[in-house]
């Protein structure tokens, strides 16, 4: 794991150094000895032996259990799994998945709720507050047992301001100060992100795109957005709407986005996009599984991707058509910033190869061979939970941090 210096805010090197080592230990693939540390951050064993004991000392590091088998090897260090607890949660345009996890970012409890972003902050935030609460409890803790709390929406976020701005799916949320009141609501330190952008740190640190330094993770669902990792570090751009792919132009004269604009990706590949499509073929007499379900249902992206798995022709080919779309879509990044890994998920990921498929060949089609030739097209391997995953590290790397001070 290559270190990154310029992500730690500046302090004296002590507290740099156990910032560092914290981190390496959380995130390097089968864990790390005092030796690597050694070798990583170009520190005298003595030096790394140091930070270790103080760390130690203060109940956050530990050496691993030794394995019976094989030779002698070094000791692996490891978070002391019990020193605390943080909650990460993604609330999505459709619901709320809220996980406790431990200092090893051990997902004790998990629970999901479904809530129509729509409805605006009041009504959603206060949804969000009984699911948090209801997983703690049943974790068998209480709010004063967490010490952070990771929190992912799907909008561009102002992350100093704590708020949201000018997000297309979320109408009424504009400015609204969500991490003020969550803070004041549970005395908590909240971390506010987008996200697809956690969506991004979750795979990077504990899914498909472990040990890649350059990622990209497209998630797919009611919108599409995208998170963006250079040099194992989060990309916000200037105002924290960095990664909003959904908006890119695909039919210049196509429907109208969220946004306002015509002819999005969001606007003929998102999860309401694929819904509607399907919809309207419905009303046009197209034989398919979804006529059983009248005129006048609201088909949803569900009811679509469970058609489509069980071999509806007509939904197999709108998500193939949203897949060469995306595709397209993803071909551009990959010229622009040659990642060695693309990322796929959110709900309409769900429908697996049925979308895969389909965006590898556009990208194959359409990308510069250079840079086609060096990435790869991946499912997320954290599935639904790479998002709310992604907020519980970013809760984690407070916590730890400010523990380790």
């Amino acid at each position: 794991m290559k270190t990154n210096y310029s992500a730690y805010p500046r302090m004296n090197v002590k507290t740099l150094n156990k910032h560092v080592v914290v981190d390496l230990i959380r995130f390097t693939s089968g864990g790390i000895s005092r030796a690597g540390l050694s070798r990583e951050l170009g520190l005298t064993r003595a030096a790394v032996t140091s930070i270790v004991n103080d760390l130690s000392d203060m109940g956050i590091v530990r050496e691993a259990e030794k394995q019976t088998s094989g030779g002698r090897k070094p000791a692996v260090l490891e978070i002391v799994p019990s020193q605390g607890y943080v909650v990460g949660v993604e609330m999505g345009a459709t619901h709320i998945l809220a996980l406790v996890a431990d200092y090893s970012a051990r997902v004790i409890r998990e629970k999901e709720i479904q809530i129509d972003i729509k409805d605006g902050p009041e009504v959603c935030l206060s949804a969000l507050d009984r699911v948090v609460q209801q997983v703690i409890a049943e974790a068998g803790l209480q709010l004063v047992d967490i010490h952070a709390i990771g929190i992912g929406v799907p909008g561009p976020v102002v992350i100093s301001e704590g708020l949201v701005s000018a997000p297309p799916i979320m109408p009424g949320w504009d400015n609204f100060p969500i991490r003020s009141v969550l803070n004041k609501k549970w005395d908590c330190h909240v971390l506010l992100n987008n996200d697809a952008e956690l969506g991004a740190l979750g795979e990077w640190a504990y899914g498909a795109g472990r040990n890649e330094a350059n990622l990209v993770y497209i998630k797919v669902g009611t919108g599409i957005g995208a998170g963006l990792i250079f040099d194992n570090e989060l990309y916000h751009g200037v105002t924290g709407s960095a990664g909003e792919i959904g908006h890119i132009t695909i039919r210049e004269n196509g429907s109208i986005c969220t946004c306002g604009n015509r002819g999005c990706l969001e606007a003929v590949a998102g999860g309401n996009a694929i819904a509607l499509r399907a919809s309207e073929e419905v009303q046009r007499g197209k034989r398919t599984q979804l006529v059983g379900f009248g005129d006048f249902y609201q088909i949803t992206i569900n009811d679509v991707i469970s058609a489509a798995r069980k071999g509806d022709l007509l939904c197999q080919q709108i998500i193939s058509e949203a897949g060469t779309h995306l595709g397209t879509a993803i071909a551009s990044l990959v010229n622009l910033i040659n990642p060695s890994i693309v990322i796929i998920g959110g709900g309409v990921a769900q429908s697996g190869d049925l979308l895969l498929e389909p965006i590898r060949t556009a990208v194959s089609r359409r990308s510069l061979r250079v840079a086609s030739k060096a990435v790869r097209v991946s499912a997320a391997l954290l599935g639904r939970r790479a998002s709310a995953m992604g907020a519980v590290v970013q809760a984690l790397s407070h916590s730890l941090h400010q523990f380790s001070e």
